[in-house]
């Protein structure tokens, strides 16, 4: 079934932890396949089911890996479900995952050459695939076979590019003196990355509003003595909330989706 072809990287995001064996099957089934398919962890510990910490980590790892590599992405609450299995074409590369609105956030910012629905069972580990695990038994031999060469068309039927899941991000509201956002992101450290890019803020000073509570910004974690509070852009190019030492969010008890408001000086 494979053509020959140079064979591409495939980047594997899950919620899937590391404790139990899921990640290492997933990995045996590519390497079944091919096993010089080069394999990156980009992370596996996405909180379970959160669709937007998926969109968030894919939109912002994407620009950094090579032309053409696959990214296989499991975070899949809806498995089992009416919902669609996909791979899409894009210009720098390629995505194999559930059409569940977790690539809405790389496809903003690049959008997608061809889809299809991933309905050709001659590619899947076994055609009466498992109803909880379709990482094992399609998602990762499609990805295995789009890497070593197997064309897009090939893997199912081609399908409108306009049909697919989008899980947009909300759009800040801006006015003249304030933006008001929300959290978007919160990542290892606690840190509060908000919707709000760094275009909207540069060149000006300004400070967070949450809950009352008056946050200044910054350039880096080390303006502010240990355990106090700033808002600066992170390396992820958006406004983020974080403590010196300290986890932010656990420090204001915010989640995805809480607003906050920067206030220009």
């Amino acid at each position: 079934m494979m053509q020959p072809s140079k064979t591409k990287a495939i980047a594997i995001l899950t919620d899937f932890g590391l404790q139990d064996g899921y990640v290492g099957i997933m990995k045996g089934v590519i390497a079944t396949i091919n096993p010089s398919i080069p394999i990156i962890d980009l992370t596996h510990f996405i909180p379970p089911q959160q669709i937007w910490a998926a969109r968030f980590c894919l939109m912002n790892a994407y620009p950094y890996f090579p032309q053409d590599t696959v990214f296989l992405a499991v975070v899949d609450p809806g498995v089992g479900s009416e919902r669609r299995s996909v791979a899409i074409e894009c210009s720098r590369g390629y995505l194999v995952g559930p059409d569940n609105g977790l690539f809405s956030g790389i496809l903003a910012q690049e959008p997608a050459i061809k889809a299809v629905s991933l309905t050709n069972t001659d590619y899947w580990r076994i055609p009466n695939v498992s109803s909880t695990f379709h990482g094992r038994d399609i998602f990762s031999p499609v990805a295995a076979y789009l890497a070593s060469g197997v064309s897009l068309e090939a893997l199912g039927e081609v399908i409108p590019i306009t049909s697919l899941v989008n899980f947009p991000l909300p759009s800040p509201h801006i006015t003249e003196k304030k933006i008001k956002g929300i959290i978007q992101y919160i990542d290892h450290f606690g840190n509060l990355i908000t919707n709000i890019s760094s275009h909207q803020v540069k060149g000006k000073k300004w400070s967070i509003d949450v809950n009352d509570i008056m946050i200044k910004s910054g350039c880096t974690y080390s303006d502010i003595a240990p355990g106090e509070m700033i808002t600066l852009i992170g390396s992820h190019g958006w406004v983020e909330i974080a403590i010196n030492g300290g986890n932010a969010q656990e420090k204001l008890q915010l989640k995805w989706g809480d607003k906050i408001t920067v206030v220009f000086q």
